[in-house]
């Protein structure tokens, strides 16, 4: 089967020369073949040996397929196995599995060509926690059947809080007691525990079962439902608790620190004296995983429940107490008549009645009186003894509200992660005292001549001890105006803004004054010399300089002004610029209608309920309740935009949502289950979107899956405050169950997947009995036929195709049965008549084969019960 092909030459071949020589192999049969070539140069033998090898492949396969640790989220992950050809003929390979984790292998069988690598994928659905440990078998053409390891951990996403100072898990934070009006803080780490990055929420649970709000724990059970009704329930209780980020996103396997603030108030009762005991969840949300299940609606339409996704609660419990704090005596302060220069004292003790907290307290500063202490700090259930002091500066009658500051640590608006010190709580004290005046003999002397600082109208009489004098020399001024006395004549006329010094002021004239202010004598308003000292007065450069200032700082506020009018009447103008309002206002004549309360619809009402835009605000389980409420009251829409069109639309549906916003928009159910369908069938489930939010979302749909390909429309612009739904089609030619993912984009940005699960399961069709008995009917002739109905039963959601036909035997049977052919339509039944006929030595026997067209087939036992009477 080998043959040479070469011409040996004739003559010696030279050096530098060559011979070619060509073996040829033809195989006449699928076996590897030896031989040998013998070639003979001048006097030496080389042997060649020859090999004859027929095509063959070489195929392997990677012996184990890592998974890792992956998500419980309902995505499916995909990994990859390569299976390689190493030698010269296609290789066929055929994979097997029968464990217990569905996996979607795409392809199960194949060929792979020689010097390549085919590649297989392995599908798996992370929708349970678990170790997965599975074997696939994987059979190779000439090497067999090769075992292949899955291995993997699907891990729940969860999150745990814990301590910042303990680092322990954290179930339950108690805040203890606190005033109304301060506040408390306390740190928590929030861990991921999970591969993947999640995003977080904190919702406060104002409506969860055990929750307490504003109740005196330690009073009666009767006294406490008796005032149940009189408390108001309709409270933000996001301002209680505080939670600082109360959004954001953790890497997999992170620590977050989270900041609580617990700040009580005394909103529930009127009675400041009430004790306040408050028992709240916190509930730490994963953003984007809902596993809701459906409820029937009063319209009869399906819609989507939301239920919690995988979530941590936290415990939180504080009390809130008054300031209780007496004086004695108090709250009116008498202080005993005194005279000027003198001072009268009471003391006054603090009481501090709280047996839980101590107070820290401050006197505010009042003239005429003096406390000493002026702050402090009283333990529970103590006192302190504060002296006030009634110090007058000046004679009279003095009533003053005395203000007590009681000191204590509350949240800071700029700085939300510590507390600063702050008055939260004020008590009032009022001080009553009088100071009279001295009665003193004043004696008069006659002026010997020289005039002195003060005196009388006609300088002739000085009062002795008349007080203490001030270092500052008198000026007496007065418009010029407004005196005639001894004016003279040339000057009577002088109807300038001059000002009139007294002859006594000489001390003081000296003194620097305005460059522009003219003095006049006070009898014969003679213009009067008046010195300005260079060292003093402004120049003529610092004038102008100053006037400059002036006038600038006078015109930047002018142009404050002249544009804050400008923005006022832009928004005026944008008020009754549209094509309601035709610009008449209200003090034009026109009186308002008398609005009520119960004027407004119930949609209204829940404006105020909606959430505020402050990323600061918590969400809260009755405000989500009341949004979603409002949401499902909205009409369905069921032909939408599926691109914006319109400015605000556009504008809308490019925003980066938020964890909160994200939170507030519902799609799901996460998991859509159509059951057992039957192949080739076309069925329909709903995936519900809810928009909760007050402005445009726009939602797209990226399907690559082959049985959901029917799915239609992909995209869609939800308006606000509004439910709709997308069908989602499936259809599939496959046997067996299907589980895949569907990915959608709101607003082309945020991800989210829900999960499509399937049977596919082929044309079945069920029988009312399997024996069937035949028996005539009391009074019926001999020879009459016996006549009995089957019921045939379609449960699934595909037309089934049927025929019957009689099982054959040696004897010739006398049961029919009609229709004997037929169609059962989906989810419905139809009844057969089988029939016996009676005659001589006919079998009282018989059975028939229900074929079912794609399905399998069933046994049908028919026995004809003769009665023979003597």
């Amino acid at each position: 089967q080998f043959k040479l092909i070469v011409a040996n030459p004739e003559k010696l071949i030279a050096s530098g020369l060559q011979v070619k020589a060509f073996v040829e192999y033809s195989p006449e049969c699928p076996e590897d073949l030896k031989d040998e070539l013998i070639l003979l140069v001048d006097d030496d033998i080389v042997h060649i040996p020859l090999l004859g090898l027929i095509p063959y492949c070489d195929l392997d396969v990677e012996s184990e397929i890592n998974l890792g640790e992956m998500t419980a989220n309902n995505k499916v992950i995909t990994k990859e196995i390569s299976i390689a050809n190493r030698g010269s003929s296609s290789g066929v390979f055929r994979i097997s599995y029968d464990g217990i984790v569905l996996f979607n292998i795409k392809p199960t069988r194949g060929v792979v060509k020689p010097k390549s690598v085919r590649t297989v994928k392995v599908d798996v659905c992370t929708d349970v926690p678990g170790v997965i440990k599975e074997v696939m078998k994987v059979e190779l053409e000439g090497r067999g059947c090769i075992e292949v390891c899955i291995k993997g951990v699907v891990i729940e996403q969860l999150l745990k809080v814990f301590g910042a100072s303990c680092g322990k898990i954290l179930k339950c934070i108690n805040f203890g007691p606190l005033y109304f009006g301060t506040s408390k803080t306390e740190q928590i780490f929030l861990y991921n525990e999970s591969s993947e990055c999640t995003d977080w929420i904190a919702v406060l649970e104002d409506n969860a079962v055990g929750g307490e709000l504003g109740t005196d724990l330690q009073r009666s059970t009767d006294a406490v439902l008796q005032d149940l009704s009189l408390k108001n329930r309709d409270v933000d209780v996001s301002t209680l608790i505080m939670c600082i980020p109360n959004q954001g996103t953790l890497l997999p396997y992170e620590k977050s620190l989270v900041t609580l603030c617990f700040s009580p108030d005394d909103f529930e009762v009127n009675d400041s004296s009430v004790i306040q005991d408050y028992v709240l969840f916190l509930r730490f949300e994963t953003v984007g995983k809902r596993y809701g299940s459906q409820e029937v609606l009063k319209d009869g339409a399906r819609a989507t429940k939301r239920s919690h996704p995988p979530h941590v609660d936290l415990a939180l419990m504080g009390s809130g107490f008054p300031v209780l704090l007496t004086f004695d005596p108090g709250p009116v302060i008498n202080f005993m008549d005194c005279y000027l220069g003198e001072q009268t004292q009471v003391l006054c003790t603090l009481k501090n009645e709280s047996e839980y907290l101590p107070i820290t307290f401050s006197f505010r500063k009042t003239a005429h009186f003096n406390i000493s202490p002026e702050r402090g700090k009283i333990k529970k259930k103590s006192q302190k003894g504060v002296m006030f002091s009634f110090c007058p500066r000046q004679i009279g009658t003095f009533v003053t509200k005395q203000i007590v500051d009681i000191i204590g640590t509350g949240v800071d608006k700029n700085n939300l992660h510590a507390l600063k010190t702050k008055s939260f709580h004020q008590v009032y004290l009022s001080f009553f005292g009088v100071c009279k005046s001295k009665r003193k003999n004043i004696l008069f002397a006659i002026n010997p001549g020289l005039t002195p600082m003060i005196s009388n109208a006609t300088g002739q009489f000085v009062a002795d001890g008349t007080g203490q004098f001030s270092d500052t020399a008198p000026v007496a001024i007065l418009k010029s105006a407004q005196t005639r006395i001894h004016t003279h004549r040339k000057n009577r006329n002088c109807k300038d803004d001059a000002l009139i010094a007294f002859p006594n002021d000489r001390a003081a004239s000296i003194r620097p004054s305005e460059w522009n202010k003219k003095y006049r004598t006070i009898f014969t308003k003679t213009e009067r010399y008046n010195y300005i000292d260079p060292e003093f007065a402004y120049t003529d450069c610092e004038r102008l300089l100053k006037e400059e200032h002036k006038k600038y700082y006078a015109d930047f506020i002018s142009s404050l002004r002249q544009r804050r009018l400008e923005k006022d009447a832009s928004r005026q103008f944008y008020i009754y610029n549209n094509s309601v309002s035709i610009g008449i206002k209200p003090a034009e004549g026109l009186k308002s209608p008398n609005i009520s309360i119960t004027a407004f619809p119930k949609e209204e009402k829940l404006q105020g309920k909606m959430l505020p835009s402050d990323d600061k605000c918590m969400l809260t389980s009755l405000k989500l309740a009341a949004i979603a409420s409002r949401s499902a009251n909205e009409e369905v829409w069921s032909w939408l935009s599926p691109m914006p069109s319109s400015t605000q639309e556009k504008k809308d549906c490019s925003l980066t949502l938020t964890h909160k916003q994200l939170h507030q928009i519902f799609i799901g159910p996460s998991t859509i289950d159509f059951g057992d369908v039957c192949v080739y069938s076309t069925t329909t489930k709903e995936l519900h979107i809810i928009n909760n939010l007050l402005f445009h979302i726009w939602i797209q749909i990226e399907i690559e899956i082959e049985e959901l390909q029917e799915t239609s429309p992909l995209s869609q612009v939800v308006p606000p405050l509004t439910k709709t739904h997308i069908p989602i089609v499936f259809e599939t030619a496959r046997l067996g169950i299907f589980k895949s993912s569907l990915t959608y984009k709101i607003n082309k940005q945020h991800l989210g997947s829900v999960l499509v699960v399937a049977n596919a399961v082929p044309v079945e069709l069920e029988l009312s009995a399997r024996e069937l008995i035949l028996s005539p009917v009391p009074g019926c002739l001999a020879g009459t036929e016996f006549r009995r109905t089957i019921r045939l039963r379609n449960p699934r959601n595909y037309p089934a195709e049927f025929a019957w036909r009689p099982v054959t035997t040696d004897r010739k049977t006398a049961f029919s049965i009609q229709p004997a052919r037929g169609l059962v339509e989906a989810c419905s039944d139809l009844d057969c008549e089988v029939v016996w006929q009676p005659g001589f030595s006919t079998p009282e026997t018989g059975q028939f084969t229900l074929y079912v067209r794609k399905g399998s087939s069933i046994n049908l036992k028919c026995l004809a019960k003769v009665t023979i009477h003597t």
